[in-house]
């Protein structure tokens, strides 16, 4: 033990070994970080366009369609467009210059009534 004395000098009173801390370092374990895999969506069928939207009457909601493909009553066919509109629905008639069809050939229009509103350049797909 050491002790200070009067004039500042050190005055060694007794050797008494000292004893030191000892710290112990733990080994860190490694950290599995979880990481979260984007969830899969089930697969879809890639969806033929068929058509598209080139005219709505919003009074009436009929909406008229150009198609791509030959059509007829029956098919169920899917309207996507903007950032909220994507609906399904089967088509129960069609028009072809106000007389009602019940197919239509690749190229033509026709009009049917729709259940929601669209608008001009909506995609049209065969569900």
């Amino acid at each position: 033990m050491v002790r200070k004395g009067r004039q500042g000098k050190r005055k060694v009173l007794y050797n008494m070994p000292i004893k030191k801390k000892v710290i112990k370092k733990t080994a860190k374990k490694p950290v599995k970080k979880v990481v979260k895999k984007p969830t899969k969506k089930p697969a879809q069928k890639k969806e033929k366009q068929i058509g598209k939207v080139v005219h709505y009457f919003d009074k009436i909601k009929v909406a008229v369609i150009e198609f791509n493909v030959p059509i007829k009553i029956g098919d169920t066919i899917r309207i996507e467009g903007g950032t909220d509109t994507d609906f399904k629905q089967t088509v129960k008639s069609m028009q072809v210059d106000h007389k009602s069809v019940k197919s239509v050939k690749k190229g033509k229009e026709a009009g049917m009534k729709v259940k929601e509103k669209v608008r001009e350049g909506y995609k049209v797909f065969k569900a």
